[in-house]
């Protein structure tokens, strides 16, 4: 599939809100078909990278504005619901069951999002590396090596953060689906799984296109992306989804 298939994809797949944040691909790719490939002035790739340097800010001030908003939602907001009810009720109560069943949704929705967060950093990345090599193509110019340099030094490129929170998140997720209630943790799994199948096929589809994005390619070359970090596969078992990706 091309790329600008797939981000268009992408997009139709992820969260309404984040639509409008994602790499301006396809215009991007008109204003390349503009430049003429016998005069790339400088004041044409200087309005060319203006508008990169616009779409790299919109990144990092939308990743940003995530990652501290996930920050807090899970060592904050999270961690303190589970430890409320852990103090105030006792599970034997009707009340514990109810709260314990609004967390356990509310955890696996969070993952789903911080998932989506991580390839939004991935196929936006790959986007800028697709446009640039068009751009240098076109032109004969040699704009792409330069302006990835910047690139893997911004904070939407700096996944460290949010993979860690993803990673505790299946820590917090196996300590409020505990093993010793098989059968009715079964149940309680699959009814939330049903009922939030729409966050799981969009955290699934993310999966399956940051697996794609990582196959060989001579776009990437050294500046490949950062290794992807899955979710744990026996978690996403417990959890009654299907791991997308073969996990070695």
């Amino acid at each position: 599939m091309k790329f600008g298939k797939r981000l268009k994809r992408q997009i139709e797949e992820s969260l309404p809100e984040w639509r409008d944040k994602f790499l301006s691909y396809k215009d991007l790719k008109k204003l390349v078909r503009l430049i003429s490939t016998t005069d790339a002035s400088p004041q044409a790739e200087g309005e060319f990278v203006s508008l990169l340097d616009a779409e790299v800010d919109k990144f990092n001030a939308f990743f940003m504005e995530q990652e501290e908003e996930f920050v807090i939602r899970q060592r904050q907001e999270l961690q303190e619901r589970i430890r409320r009810a852990a103090e105030s009720l006792r599970p034997s109560e009707a009340g514990y069951a109810a709260e314990m069943g609004r967390i356990r949704k509310d955890i696996v929705n969070f993952h789903g999002e911080m998932v989506l967060l991580v390839n939004y950093s991935s196929i936006n990345y790959t986007g800028l590396a697709k446009i640039l090599k068009k751009y240098d193509k076109r032109t004969g110019g040699l704009l792409r090596l330069p302006f990835i340099e910047t690139v893997l030094k911004q904070p939407f490129f700096t996944t460290e953060l949010i993979s860690r929170l993803v990673k505790e998140c299946e820590i917090m997720m196996e300590a409020v689906f505990p093993a010793a209630e098989e059968q009715v943790e079964r149940r309680e799994r699959e009814a939330l799984a049903m009922a939030e199948q729409s966050i799981f096929r969009n955290a699934v589809a993310a999966l399956i296109t940051m697996q794609e994005l990582r196959k060989g390619s001579s776009t990437y070359g050294h500046f490949s992306l950062p290794p992807l970090i899955l979710p744990d596969p026996d978690l996403l078992q417990s959890l009654q989804i299907p791991s997308p990706i073969p996990i070695q």
